[in-house]
């Protein structure tokens, strides 16, 4: 039976933090593969957007597992990201737009950072609202720690988002 995040102990929140973190590197670079793929610069762009994002999310799972390990030392958590009710961050390619072929391929990246900047966001605002009604002080703290989490790949989408500049 699925259960609520919100349901979850510290442990197997941050378990599933874990997961959500690496099944997000996963599809972005899947779905950066596939952009390379088409072989075109637009695609290309996007592909390197894509690529980014898998690393900021790896790296983002290798410090909450870092964390977990401090906190749980190697104790298991059978609890997957497949057994929570809400769907977690996930990054969609619905925007047709980023599919485009008639949009100027300079704008190409920009595309596959706002659909980044949604997943991330959806994860942040997520995380934020659990903090803001969890009962228990340690689950609060971890709430606001994961959407802290979000909040920096915000910024990172952000930051590049603020440094682009048409190209081609």
């Amino acid at each position: 039976m699925k259960r609520s995040f919100q349901s979850l102990s510290p442990q197997e929140a941050l378990h599933v933090a874990v997961f959500v973190e690496e099944r997000n590197s996963g599809i972005y670079h899947n779905f950066a593969e596939m952009f390379v793929s088409f072989q075109d610069f637009a695609s290309l762009e996007i592909a390197g957007v894509l690529w980014d994002m898998a690393v900021e999310e790896r790296h983002h799972s290798s410090l909450l597992q870092e964390r977990y390990t401090a906190k749980f030392g190697q104790a298991s958590c059978a609890l997957t990201e497949a057994d929570i009710l809400e769907i977690i961050e996930l990054p969609q390619l619905e925007d047709r737009n980023i599919f485009d072929s008639n949009a100027p391929a300079a704008t190409a990246h920009l595309r596959a950072l706002k659909v980044a900047l949604s997943a991330e966001n959806q994860a942040r605002e997520f995380y934020a609202l659990l903090a803001e009604t969890a009962g228990d002080p340690e689950l609060r703290a971890l709430y606001v720690e994961l959407s802290s989490f979000e909040a920096d790949h915000v910024a990172f989408i952000e930051e590049k988002l603020a440094n682009s500049t048409p190209r081609g």
